[in-house]
């Protein structure tokens, strides 16, 4: 069989795999299955397949451009969803898991790593942690959208992760310029500047481009200039248009269109209806991708690497790390220890962390690169199970609380 062929039949198993899942989308949402773990299990599946039928650089090639487009519309996405006018009614909780949780998990996160792993060097601590602080509202769906759950906590977990993988990227951006530094051989300091001005430009853009695209939409519907089809070809247009201008003028990109969408969102006067249509469609096809694509090139490597180093960190980086952060956050919040172990239960990883690692690898060159993709492979894969499995009985549980 040609090479051709072979990745073409390769290719139609994939396409047959999302027609299958969006016919049974229906039976689906009542099972305990859920969108990242089938997805993940066809890629590995289809890993040897595809490994097969393509050349290495295509698919390295293949991923990390799938990363790129993926962040940046889930960032872009998730902000635009953030609304302050709800966020006076139910901030304290979503501002105290994300003011101080979120840094509490970057750091409690880092010395675990750091006292497991100590030979990777605290960079490399900081790195791990920090792509593996951000949780996945996809992940959460099943848990925000479930009327067992009281209202208070499923809208604190969809404000928490929508706002912290966007929140967390300097200290990605940080660890990983350190890294760099510490195998190069380079100066720390310029490299300290050069990350500390993508996380100061990078805003920027975003506020100009979010403000600006929301400013032109609003007088286009004003005046009955756009058609309905046209909305969501703008709102792909002004995500990335948020990140080439970031990119150009030295700021971080993603930083800038996670700013962007937030400035957006709370500046578009009009209905904001075409942006859950993107992401219920197209957008829905860019997740089952990435984590088809993990399934089938990230993870088999990851499990290649694994050790009881690697499985031991990623059980307390869901468990540990995350739920004690959380709990210490919310002490004299006025939640049960119930509802505090749940909201920290449910931090699940997934998109934002492979992306993250996807990126990172391709733009900087830093040792133990090989373990750190290790780590994440294996707590990605542990969180997709885990907490797609438990998702159902624990929400049927805290809405009897």
């Amino acid at each position: 069989m040609s090479q051709g062929l072979h990745l073409e039949l390769v290719a139609l198993g994939i396409l047959s795999a999302f027609i299958a899942y969006s016919l049974l989308s229906r039976v689906i949402d009542r099972s305990i299955l859920t969108l990242p773990i089938i997805f993940m299990i066809v890629g590995y599946v289809l890993s040897e397949p595809l490994r097969t039928a393509a050349q290495p650089e295509v698919l390295d090639e293949g991923k990390r451009l799938l990363a790129e487009i993926t962040l940046v519309l889930v960032l872009f996405s998730d902000a635009s969803h953030v609304q302050f006018s709800k966020l006076k009614q139910n901030w304290r909780l979503p501002a105290r898991m994300l003011v101080i949780g979120l840094p509490l998990s970057v750091a409690l996160g880092t010395l675990v790593t750091w006292l497991i792993s100590p030979e990777g060097g605290i960079a490399m601590a900081l790195l791990t942690a920090a792509v593996l602080t951000p949780t996945d509202a996809a992940l959460g769906q099943s848990v925000v959208t479930n009327s067992d759950v009281p209202e208070q906590l499923s809208e604190t977990i969809n404000v928490e992760s929508g706002l912290n993988d966007g929140l967390v990227l300097p200290f990605v951006v940080l660890g990983a310029t350190l890294a760099s530094a510490g195998i190069a051989g380079a100066s720390t300091g310029g490299l300290a500047l050069s990350a500390i001005t993508q996380v100061v430009l990078g805003p920027l853009a975003g506020i100009a481009t979010g403000w600006a695209v929301a400013r032109l939409m609003d007088a286009a519907q004003s005046r009955r200039l756009i058609v309905a089809a046209a909305e969501g070809v703008v709102f792909v247009a002004a995500a990335f248009a948020a990140f080439v201008l970031a990119e150009v003028i030295g700021g971080n990109g993603f930083i800038a269109a996670f700013v962007a969408g937030m400035v957006f969102g709370n500046s578009y006067r009009h209905n904001l209806h075409f942006v859950r249509e993107f992401m219920d469609g197209a957008g829905q096809i860019l997740t089952m991708s990435s984590f088809l694509v993990f399934g089938a090139l990230l993870l088999p490597e990851g499990l290649a690497h694994a050790s009881l180093k690697t499985v031991g960190t990623a059980v307390l980086f869901l468990t540990v790390v995350r739920m004690g952060s959380i709990w210490l956050s919310l002490l004299g919040a006025g939640l049960k220890t119930s509802e505090m172990l749940f909201l920290g239960w449910f931090g699940p990883r997934g998109l934002a962390s492979i992306l993250f690692t996807l990126l990172m690898t391709d733009a900087f060159d830093f040792p133990g690169e090989d373990e750190l993709l290790s780590c994440v492979s294996v707590t990605v894969a542990l969180s997709i199970l885990a907490h797609g499995l438990s998702a159902r009985p624990l929400t049927r549980r805290i809405g009897k609380v």
